[in-house]
């Protein structure tokens, strides 16, 4: 049974214009100047350049330009921004994403692939018509490091039921061979031991080659897990010998495949969205200037609104009114974004340089503060979200090199003394501490949490654990060195 009733009820909804406002701040420089040149190719009615009251351009400019503008009046057709034939507009687009959706778009890479090369190099050998067949389909199957992981009886099978073609593991595991023996060395092995080993049949077999092949070969788990006492006593050699060994295996490329792709990859090129300098023991803070751009509304469009206000009870004027004022609403909006962003961006950045005014005086590690998202929301009295999103992809570029602003921000732990200290300090002295170490005894997580407490750092063994993988360093047993 249907029923009809008032309520009433509180709502918080975002503005459209809050939406965008939120979209421009997260968005970084170069991001930021795309975003600009599609505003300005879509709104006729902003530019680029210094704003210019009309009030304060002279009686002899506008005199000079009284023909220019007229005729450029003339030249402007309204009917260039309405339709006038009967076809619906809902008939000719599609809606069917939300206006509040980020459009991402993947760029397509040139270029050729190492299969590519590896296929020209495969019709220029002396090989039969079905041994061409099937090693192109091999090498169809490696994936991008160069590998080939799948089982021969995949292959087998996928070969019988895809391509009609019947055959063997034996004759795969022939045909294989022809494969491995193609640029770069190492392509096609079935795993890293394997790959190694084809990159060490290439070289000349002098002692120490002969001595990693024979590790790579019989005593690889050995090798990877650094036994190396086992090894020494298995192959009756010295130390001397090992480490000539070693330095064999660890000059080959563990992953041929990437070595075309990682050649021809473009540089990231990272554009600063601050710039602070130390002068005198003072800071200076600046914006980039690609993210001050000059914006202003067009002056055509402002005069064409005065024109057409004065014959408002035409429907064609009044119509044109309607565009041209919403073009400069948008117009004016936008160019406010833009300074409202600056606006947020310095004052959050002088937040965060007054909280770690001692890291930007000596870009010492050690001298970091604690600091949090909810710091320098309370500090700037803005939101927590909206500092996240400053400091989303931002850089800043310092005296002693460019951050990423996310950087700074890093959680506390508390000394002995009760004092609290950034957690990035005692990353920075387990760092050094690693670094400093003696190779052939390395300091396990023990050794090192004991250290710590020794400074004063009161820490648990498996957060130093933790601060170690972050560091990307791994167990003591690992770093070991002859």
């Amino acid at each position: 049974m249907l029923k009809q009733y008032l309520s009433q009820k509180l709502q918080q909804k975002l503005s459209p214009q809050q939406i965008q406002m939120m979209k421009l701040l997260q968005v970084p420089t170069l991001e930021l100047e795309q975003r600009i040149k599609e505003e300005i190719e879509e709104n006729p009615a902003l530019e680029e350049g210094e704003d210019v009251e009309d009030e304060e351009l002279s009686i002899t400019e506008q005199t000079d330009n009284e023909e220019s503008t007229e005729s450029s009046n003339e030249e402007f057709d309204l009917s260039d921004y309405f339709q006038d034939d009967d076809t619906p507009d809902y008939r000719l687009s599609a809606n069917n994403h939300s206006a509040d959706d980020e459009d991402r778009e993947t760029p397509l890479s040139g270029g050729t692939t190492f299969q590519d090369a590896m296929r020209t190099q495969l019709s220029l050998r002396q090989v039969d018509e079905r041994t061409e067949e099937l090693a192109e389909h091999l090498i169809g199957n490696l994936d991008e490091d160069g590998y080939l992981r799948r089982d021969l009886l995949q292959i087998e099978n996928d070969l019988a039921f895809t391509a009609n073609i019947m055959t063997d593991q034996v004759e795969l595991a022939r045909v294989l061979k022809h494969v491995q023996s193609l640029d770069p060395p190492g392509v096609g092995g079935r795993d890293l031991r394997e790959c190694l080993l084809i990159q060490l049949e290439r070289m000349h077999n002098a002692v120490d080659v002969l001595t990693a092949k024979a590790i790579v070969d019989k005593h690889f788990d050995a090798f990877t897990k650094k036994h190396y006492e086992r090894i020494m006593d298995r192959l009756e050699i010295d130390e001397e010998a090992l480490k000539d060994a070693i330095e064999v295996i660890v000059k080959l490329n563990p992953k041929p495949g990437n070595t075309g792709r990682d050649s021809s990859r473009p540089a990231q090129v990272i554009v600063p969205d601050f710039v602070v300098n130390a002068v005198d023991g003072q800071l200076e803070l600046s914006l980039n200037g690609r993210n001050a751009p000059e914006l202003r509304v067009s002056r055509q469009y402002r005069d064409m609104i005065k024109e057409y206000q004065r014959n408002k009870k035409d429907k064609d004027a009044k119509d044109a009114l309607v565009f041209i004022k919403q073009k400069l609403d948008s117009a004016k909006w936008f160019i406010d974004a833009i300074k409202q962003r600056q606006n947020t961006l310095l004052i959050t950045m002088e937040a965060i340089l007054e909280h770690q005014r001692d890291f930007f005086l000596t870009g010492d590690d050690t001298k970091m503060k604690p600091m949090i998202l909810k710091d320098i929301a309370e500090k700037v009295g803005m939101d927590i979200s909206t500092v996240s999103r400053v400091a989303n992809s931002k850089y800043v570029q310092t005296d002693h090199g460019t951050y990423l602003l996310k950087f700074f921000f890093s959680e506390s732990l508390t000394t002995d003394s009760g004092e609290e200290v950034s957690t990035r300090e005692v990353k920075k002295i387990l760092e050094e501490a690693i670094i400093a170490e003696d190779k052939q005894s390395p300091l396990t997580d023990d050794e090192l949490t004991k250290l710590l407490r020794g400074k004063g750092y009161n820490i648990a063994r498996r957060t130093v654990a933790k601060y170690r993988e972050q560091l990307h360093m791994p167990v003591a047993r690992l770093r070991k060195e002859l």
